[in-house]
């Protein structure tokens, strides 16, 4: 019997001395209205964001492309596509074709799931098992490595869309009614936009959204912070698949060029698209994967939806043989597996560092 309480006392203080790798629920924090945000997100001095808007005025501007008219083959609107994806790396979409009323449904039903009581959320928490390891589906916050980690004032939802064969069932939730119904109208129609979406020749997108190509969709909840100037909504990254859709009503998203963060702003009915470091590599740095990040807000919660597009989880990237030559020599290796890098993100991401970094040769 006393052998048993030891080994019940010495679980328990081990289950304690874990306490760090479960981050806190950012909007119970909120909740609470403290004065100031807890230690574990305040950001180093340096990383702070300026309270006003972001970056100066720009002789360019992030665009905005209307993919109808690029579909029919607008020359301008193709070269204003071309222009964006090299300079900025992201776009703001319109003539996109998805119904008003659907992303409206969409944005509904992820401000309603995160409105929902916390225990009815966390029954789809990505912490699982008794050691409480961290995966990717689920909902809750970071991946947290270590006790010293700056955290994000944020709450997350991370699900798999497509193949439809790999949707963990058992994670889309009953709560809303509507939810699983409109995530895959959404989906279908966002996955359309992405096959769409005009990328250019260097990108190779026909070639790597195929069958086998992973969709995840991640919902975000970016609560009101009382010292928006001292912490950050999400860190600093860049995306590490193909490409990005963003659904979002409300301001807090930044890009960073030229070594200058800039508002994106926000355009009604528009999507925001950027590029990820897939489509970086294939094409030897002739496109960019944008470096971004979001701010929070002292006035207003925000909420929005990311639809990260990534090839087979088995299919190793590399720059294109035809992109690299003697006046462009070979930028990068060959990166992992894509299942594996993906993987390699997160941690990256909990480490402040970018996984593209790891695979860069200039």
């Amino acid at each position: 019997m006393e052998t048993v309480l030891r080994e019940e006392e010495s679980r328990r203080m081990a289950d304690d001395d874990q306490q760090w790798k479960v981050p806190p629920n950012v909007q119970e924090l909120a909740a609470a209205g403290p004065e100031e945000p807890p230690s574990r997100y305040v950001v180093r001095d340096h990383d702070r964001p300026a309270l006003a808007g972001a970056g100066g005025d720009v002789t360019d501007p992030i665009p905005v492309v209307d993919l109808g008219r690029l579909s029919c083959g607008d020359a301008d609107e193709a070269a204003k596509l071309q222009s964006a994806l090299q300079t900025w790396g992201l776009f703001l979409a319109v003539g996109h074709g998805i119904e008003p009323g659907l992303l409206g449904e969409m944005m509904a039903v992820t401000r309603d799931f995160f409105n929902l009581p916390l225990e009815e959320k966390q029954r789809y928490t990505n912490l699982v098992g008794d050691k409480r390891e961290y995966r990717i589906e689920g909902y809750g916050g970071d991946m947290v490595l270590s006790e010293t980690q700056v955290l994000d004032w944020c709450d997350r939802f991370y699900l798999i869309v497509d193949p439809e064969s790999r949707r963990l069932h058992d994670l889309w939730p009953t709560r809303p009614p509507s939810f699983r119904d409109v995530l895959h109208r959404y989906s279908a129609r966002c996955r359309e936009l992405a096959g769409a979406a005009g990328l250019p020749e260097e990108g190779r997108l026909a070639d790597m959204l195929d069958e086998k190509a992973v969709t995840y969709v991640r919902l975000n909840c970016y609560p009101p912070c009382p010292r928006p100037d001292r912490v950050l909504g999400f860190r600093p990254h860049s995306d590490g698949g193909v490409l990005t859709v963003l659904l979002a009503e409300t301001a807090g998203l930044q890009v960073l060029r030229d070594g200058e963060w800039h508002d994106v702003p926000v355009v009604p009915g528009a999507l925001v698209v950027n590029l990820g470091d897939v489509v970086e590599v294939v094409s030897n740095g002739v496109l960019r994967s944008p470096v971004h990040r979001v701010v929070a807000s002292a006035e207003r919660g925000r909420v929005s939806v990311a639809a990260f597009y990534t090839v087979d989880p088995e299919r190793e990237v590399e720059p294109a043989p035809e992109l690299v030559s003697e006046e462009r020599p070979r930028r990068y290796e060959k990166t992992k597996k894509s299942g594996d890098y993906v993987r390699e993100l997160l941690e990256s991401l909990a480490r402040g560092e970018r996984a593209i970094d790891k695979v860069k040769l200039v």
